[in-house]
């Protein structure tokens, strides 16, 4: 691919920043921008920025116009994320990811910019793939309060109550989104293929599993669950894990995104104008979360068993993973770095504050 200027949101972030060096050590120019929400920013403030960040808010339709001149690309990883901590939180996943999103693509419809990758997330499908071994595929509907106190804590069978085999979700998957976080990635692909076909332009969405590896932030409302148990291993506490560990998920190392984001670039900028297409970015290997407890365990060398509570949040769901097919036939995109080896090396990785 040839060199090419790429705005780039979120550019300090967690996976802004693993991103800004795969851009730059593939050649390509990098006009970095981060608003630095104190969420995910709590030991940097927006009068000291990090060297070369353009401290902008997405929201702000007007600032764009000056960063935009000459980009071939946006890459946008600028987000609120989490599940949402409260209910008080949806006025900011709503500005800050719905807002943002929908300025941001307005400014480059402007300035003339058509390529346009995001980071949307594996929550806008809900629940899983399912099937009943007696009644095929299924879809089951929210576990109910009741079930969840009780320790039910896998979905039954619509049709005959038994159990649910689960399976690996394709993008062609249907929404079914549970949090404020979900509703608003639901939002963004919404914009993108909205704008793609107006503007006309060429839009990815690129759905990320967990993501975990260095430089993630550590225990807060917001961190993801890797982090938090290795906050409680370096306490000398057990890994605290809800439900009964079993629910499975999938794990990528943010390198391997880093890479996935650089070859989404590739791919959109020879993507056919008024075109979408979302991506399940993932490691490919399916973990149980317990399992991922017990790899952070180890690599930190702490012999503590995870404390399985049985306790649940009501918009968790059981169990959610991806098909990494599509992203490898068509952008050439496979992980390689395995749950086992990855979350072994991240209990002793360098974290940010």
């Amino acid at each position: 691919m040839a060199r090419v200027r790429i705005l780039l949101t979120g550019a300090a972030g967690f996976i802004g920043t693993a991103t800004w060096r795969e851009l730059v050590a593939d050649g390509h120019d990098v006009v970095a921008v981060d608003l630095l929400l104190p969420e995910a920013h709590a030991a940097t403030t927006r009068d000291d920025p990090p060297a070369g960040v353009h401290v902008l808010d997405v929201r702000e339709a007007g600032g764009w116009a000056d960063l935009l001149q000459g980009c071939d690309a946006v890459v946008h990883l600028a987000a609120m994320v989490g599940a949402g901590a409260t209910a008080a939180d949806l006025p900011l996943y709503a500005g800050h990811n719905d807002l943002g999103t929908a300025a941001l693509l307005a400014a480059m419809h402007a300035e003339g910019v058509g390529r346009f990758v995001q980071a949307s997330s594996m929550v806008v499908y809900g629940e899983g793939r399912y099937s009943c071994p007696q009644h095929g595929p299924q879809a089951p509907g929210p576990r109910t309060r009741e079930a969840l106190d009780g320790g039910e804590f896998d979905n039954p069978c619509p049709v005959c109550g038994g159990p649910l085999d689960w399976d690996l979700v394709p993008e062609d998957a249907p929404f079914d989104a549970r949090s404020s976080y979900a509703v608003s990635k639901v939002a963004q692909e919404g914009y993108a293929a909205a704008w793609a076909r107006q503007a006309p332009g060429a839009a990815i969405s690129l759905r990320y599993h967990n993501v975990y590896g260095p430089g993630m932030p550590r225990d807060t409302p917001y961190s993801g669950v890797a982090a938090m148990f290795r906050s409680s291993l370096e306490r000398d506490e057990p890994p605290t894990v809800y439900e009964d560990g079993r629910q499975m998920r999938d794990f990528v190392h943010v390198a391997d995104v880093a890479r996935a984001n650089l070859a989404a670039v590739r791919g959109v900028l020879e993507a056919p104008v008024a075109s979408h297409r979302a991506y399940n970015v993932c490691s490919g290997t399916p973990i149980a979360i317990a399992d991922v407890a017990r790899h952070v365990a180890a690599g930190s060398g702490r012999d503590l068993e995870p404390r399985v509570t049985g306790q649940y949040r009501i918009g968790d769901v059981r169990h959610v993973v991806a098909s990494p097919e599509r992203a490898r036939e068509e952008l050439g995109f496979t992980a390689s770095v395995t749950p086992e080896e990855g979350l072994g090396a991240f209990a002793t990785a360098p974290l940010r504050a």
